[in-house]
């Protein structure tokens, strides 16, 4: 039973995704800690994979002190998110037909293992918008805390 166990952790570790490609724009402490990383809010841009001229902003809270310095604390599910159009939009034809519909454009880690924070992108095809909306999931269990913005086509 306890080969199992193991093997079942190490699949799950290795089905994890790389970190996501984003930039740090900044950052606002939130709690002190005296020897060790403050907890904070961290304020991140990523540019949406499949649709060239998206940008979006998303903060996050981020757990300090020293569990959060070595990286096994875990993260709130805590976030905003806002999308822009930063360029000619051009949405590929997997998303306006809708075949795209719930697909994930962005994942982070926010814990050492189970949970990550994740953006996932639907097409309104009737209003010609796109719809992003960030989640936190864990494997057992998730949060229902999400925020969602909309980028408008034009």
């Amino acid at each position: 039973m306890r080969k199992r166990t193991v093997a079942m952790a190490a699949i799950l570790v290795l089905a994890l995704p790389l970190p996501a490609a984003s930039e740090v724009i900044g950052t606002v402490d939130t709690v002190f800690h005296m020897f060790s990383r403050d907890d904070d809010i961290v304020v991140e841009a990523f540019d949406d994979p499949d649709i060239p001229g998206v940008t979006c902003y998303l903060s996050r809270a981020r757990k300090g002190g020293v569990k959060g310095m070595i990286g096994v604390a875990e993260d709130p599910s805590d976030a905003s998110i806002m999308c822009v159009g930063t360029g000619e939009i051009q949405v590929p034809e997997k998303v306006r037909n809708g075949k795209a519909d719930g697909e994930k454009v962005f994942k982070k880690g926010t814990s050492l293992v189970f949970k990550s924070m994740q953006v996932v992108r639907f097409y309104d095809a009737k209003r010609d918008v796109i719809v992003y909306m960030v989640y936190s999931d864990r494997v057992v269990e998730g949060s229902p805390k999400n925020s969602i913005t909309c980028v408008k086509v034009q």
